[in-house]
């Protein structure tokens, strides 16, 4: 009889081990990840329910550095409590990607329950994306944005934009699975020349001492923009200039035509040769034809030079009209000097005065005034004075009446003791005259001498 007393409480003492922890485990966080580099800790949350006697439990793992300092938990019989585990990884862990390790959680009588958790080990590059609304060549902003795909909370953040569009830096605290988006003002001088297609950005990382970098894309629509823009100034030298810029972001054909009347291209010049000439009528198109690439433009200038055919209608002009009012004048008169050489060494001129009638004209009298300081040699080719005026020292000549074709010449010699130096100018000669019952006058040019020395 003793000694199945003793088997009995030996059965009692065996099953009492296997009887003394009764722990049903939930877990209720996921997707735990861990930062390879970073000392900062990945948090799991369980909810741990004692089917047995009340008892206090210890968490404890091998794992890692193990879980931070968590003291015994109390739970009750029947009784149900949440309890987060943090762990930190080793720095010098080489391991990567989901990690699978075992955690104990211990009784007051050391009886245990063995449990595991899958922790993800990843880059920090691997916790990020970056992306970027499309952009055209008309836009003036774009908004980008940055996404934690991860249950990480990161703080102080520190990222760098590049693209060939815009730079832009910022320090930001991301919690797990939240994007952050950012709005940027665009200068359209750095992307004018950009072709459209699909273009990199770059976002650089770093938080504490570790460093990454993640690639998005930005799409750049393609936008056919050529504007035309055009110019026209000067009168008598007239230019316009015409030019077609390629503000989009594919190449454009660029086509300029300019229309010139057959007058007008004869004076008309261009910066850049035509491609093709046209001729119709009396028109003439000339046709320009170039690609144009984005952020770049193509000019032509156009000049057409009024001043030659100007001065040629102006020439025309006034052969016209002096040559008409030389046909209605009645009488010419044309007055030339020259030098003489005089005996006594004076200086001395020969004035000529020429008298052509071109229609009958009577009572014909001619006027010529000595200039000062000079004397009349007496002595008169042709026909003589009638009078001389000593006051006004002015020569009269009475021709009477003239044929119209008839020419006269008179003549007389001045004089002067003083030499004389730089230019001697002689006054008009004039005339008054009678054409059909009506008087009229007429005066000649007005002639000079050059002298460059004294006359011995």
């Amino acid at each position: 009889m003793k000694k199945v007393y003793l088997f009995i409480i030996l059965g009692i003492l065996l099953i009492q081990p296997i009887m003394a922890i009764d722990l049903d485990v939930k877990k209720l966080s996921s997707n735990e990840v861990m930062i390879k580099g970073l000392n900062d800790s990945a948090t799991f949350r369980i909810e741990v329910t004692n089917n047995g006697p009340s008892d206090s439990f210890t968490f404890y793992t091998f794992f890692g550095k193990g879980f931070e300092s968590i003291a015994p938990v109390q739970i009750n019989s029947g009784d149900s409590k949440v309890v987060e585990l943090k762990i930190s990884p080793r720095l010098d862990y080489s391991l990567s990607g989901h990690v699978r390790f075992n955690y104990f959680i211990q009784a007051s009588d050391r009886t245990e329950l063995t449990e595991s958790f899958t922790v993800n080990l990843i880059e920090l590059k691997d916790a990020f994306e970056v992306g970027a609304s499309s952009i055209d060549p008309e836009s003036s902003s774009i908004k980008i944005y940055i996404h934690n795909k991860v249950n990480f909370d990161f703080e102080d953040l520190n990222v760098e934009f590049s693209s060939p569009f815009f730079d832009l830096e910022e320090t930001v605290d991301v919690a797990p699975y939240e994007k952050k988006e950012f709005e940027i003002n665009l200068n359209k001088e750095n992307f004018s020349k950009l072709m459209a297609g699909f273009y990199t950005l770059n976002a650089g990382l770093s938080i504490s001492s570790v460093t990454g970098e993640v690639e998005g894309t930005i799409s750049f629509i393609e936008k056919n923009i050529l504007k035309e823009e055009k110019d026209n100034y000067g009168f008598i030298i007239y230019t316009t200039i015409i030019k077609k810029i390629n503000e989009g972001n594919t190449p454009s054909q660029a086509n300029i035509a300019v229309d010139k009347n057959i007058i007008s291209r004869i004076f008309t010049s261009f910066s850049v040769e035509p491609d093709d000439v046209r001729r119709e009528g009396f028109g003439v198109t000339y046709i320009w034809n170039r690609e144009v690439s984005p952020g770049e433009s193509f000019e032509v200038r156009v000049n057409t030079n009024w001043l030659i055919p100007l001065i040629i209608v102006i020439l025309i002009v006034l052969t016209v009209v002096f040559a008409r009012k030389y046909s209605n004048t009645d009488l010419v008169l044309r007055k030339r000097v020259s030098f003489v050489n005089a005996k006594g060494g004076e200086f001395a001129l020969k004035v000529l005065i020429n008298i052509e009638s071109r229609r009958f004209i009577e009572n014909v009298k001619i006027f010529d005034r000595l200039p000062p300081l000079v004397k009349i040699y007496e002595k008169f080719g042709g026909t003589l004075p009638k009078r001389f005026n000593k006051t006004r020292r002015v020569f009269e000549w009475e021709l009477g009446s003239l044929e119209a074709g008839e020419r006269r010449t008179l003549s007389y010699v001045i004089y002067s003791k003083v030499g004389v130096l730089g230019k001697f100018a002689l006054p008009s000669t004039t005339s008054t005259f009678e054409r059909e019952g009506k008087e009229k006058s007429t005066s000649s040019n007005k002639t000079f001498f050059l002298a460059d020395q004294k006359s011995d």
